[in-house]
């Protein structure tokens, strides 16, 4: 087992066996006595303490995702920057900026939602005896796909937005008109892919029957789901 010093600096470390961390080459590493763990989750304090240089970041896998859990750093830096955040926290210029931040926030968030909702009625494309049915799919697909952190295709910058919102239909249709959730998939590598892709095809097939106007049965998927919905 190795214990580094406080000369260390900066490392990017994993969670290891009972408690202890593992360094870049598998190594088992020991904080210095005098640190303390800061869990992720307040960006402030987070900067103030990794502004200083010296921190271990605690990094983990999660799906596809490499996360942060938190940093390792001296106490007196983490009791120092916590104090220094709070002070600038309790000022009434600060509750005056949060305030606006969070006006402006909620005003962007609602304008692409109606953005976001109008592609996806445009990537639907119903015939007009349809025409009600493709908004209260479109209304739902939006307010699943669109939530900030929920973490879907929705929330992506890298696409643009009639991509994103044929994305989110092609997935909250796997979700609620196929058997996917309860399906077996082998644990094969491009399985899970190819499965999806099959999938997306009949959920495709579905659409254009909505999109042609064509007489829908009673056993529709897309009928059986809203209808629960209801």
């Amino acid at each position: 087992m190795e214990k580094y010093p406080v000369e260390s600096n900066i490392r990017i470390v994993k969670p290891g066996v009972n408690g202890k961390l593992t360094g870049a080459n598998g190594e088992t590493l020991v904080p210095p006595t005098d640190w303390r763990f800061l869990p992720a989750g307040d960006a402030g304090i987070t900067r103030k303490v990794t502004s200083k240089g010296l921190y271990w970041k605690v990094e983990a896998k999660k799906g596809r995702r490499t996360i942060s859990l938190g940093i390792w750093a001296p106490e007196t830096t983490i009791l120092q920057a916590q104090q220094d955040v709070q002070q600038i926290r309790s000022t009434e210029s600060y509750q005056k900026k949060q305030t606006y931040a969070a006006d402006r926030r909620e005003k962007k968030q609602s304008q692409y939602e109606v953005e976001f909702c109008q592609a996806v009625e445009s990537f639907l494309d119903f015939h007009w005896n349809y025409k009600e049915l493709e908004k209260k799919l479109a209304g739902i697909v939006t307010a699943h796909a669109i939530p900030v952190g929920s973490g879907t295709v929705a929330r992506t910058q890298l696409i643009p937005i009639e991509e994103r919102a044929a994305h989110a239909v092609i997935a909250w249709m796997r979700h609620q008109t196929t058997a996917y959730d309860n399906l077996k998939i082998a644990r094969v590598k491009g399985e899970r892919r190819a499965v999806r892709r099959s999938l997306a095809q009949q959920s495709v097939a579905l659409l254009a029957n909505y999109r042609e106007g064509s007489n829908i049965p009673a056993n529709c998927p897309l009928q059986k789901a809203l209808g629960k919905l209801q």
